[in-house]
């Protein structure tokens, strides 16, 4: 087994006091999952694959080249869920055209007034043509960090009839964290796809995964998770037709 990514930030008392406290148990997957694919967009990815200082100039939200190496392997999970027919949800941002409605965003990043489709002719927002959303596939938009802050996530789930989510996306630190804690207060079994998430900071991806998997959420790698996808039974789901109402 391949030592976990974020023990290299830890002091020997730190893990002295995780072992004796009895943090980071297993709690296992649950019986119903949902994968969540949390903001993967150009804004946070880039429109293609370059070393993050470069990027970040006509992008200030993106994460580099990290991000399309995670891609390719939400590609894998989101693949193994639809062969599946097991629910995946998206998860974007949305603003107004005067960015009026980011409301704290604007006060903690000094290139906040930037328009997300500015760097390219395509839209931050847009969810990166690699895991496109399918016809099947649900999208929320969102204004905060978490995917369950103000929008419709836990009523999907409960109609789904879901009693876990998967989750990968970005930032491991920011919207992945909030909607991981969400789900956690929710009540769901959380699993976290440690190279299924990615973020502007390697220390905080670190670190983030190692407080995930203390309290939160079980950190597992993608082959685990797509081991564990093998094993659940095909049409779990009553999942929407992607068929226009006529």
């Amino acid at each position: 087994m391949s030592e976990q990514i974020w023990n290299k930030f830890l002091t020997e008392r730190d893990k002295e006091v995780f072992a004796a406290a009895g943090y980071g148990a297993r709690a296992g997957f649950g019986k119903r999952p949902a994968l969540l694919v949390i903001d993967v967009s150009y804004a946070f990815c880039g429109d293609r694959p370059e070393p993050i200082l470069e990027s970040i100039k006509r992008w200030r939200n993106s994460c580099g080249e990290e991000s399309w190496v995670a891609i390719a392997r939400i590609k894998r999970l989101i693949d193994r869920a639809h062969l599946k027919g097991l629910p995946v949800i998206y998860t974007t941002g949305v603003r107004r055209a005067d960015n009026w409605d980011s409301g704290g965003w604007a006060r903690k990043n000094s290139r906040n007034s930037e328009a997300p489709k500015s760097a390219s002719n395509r839209n931050g927002y847009d969810i990166v043509d690699e895991i496109a959303p399918s016809p099947k596939d649900l999208v929320i938009y969102k204004s905060k960090p978490s995917g369950f802050f103000g929008t419709p996530m836990t009523g999907y789930l409960t109609q789904l009839h879901c009693d876990s989510v998967v989750v990968t996306g970005t930032t491991t630190s920011g919207c992945v964290r909030a909607t991981v804690l969400d789900a956690f207060s929710h009540n769901y079994r959380v699993a976290m796809v440690e190279d299924g998430c990615f973020d502007r900071s390697q220390a905080s991806h670190a670190i983030t995964l190692c407080d995930m998997n203390a309290k939160y959420a079980d950190v597992v790698k993608t082959e685990e998770v797509l081991a564990y996808f093998d094993t659940l039974k095909e049409g779990l789901f009553e999942l929407p037709s992607g068929i226009p109402a006529s």
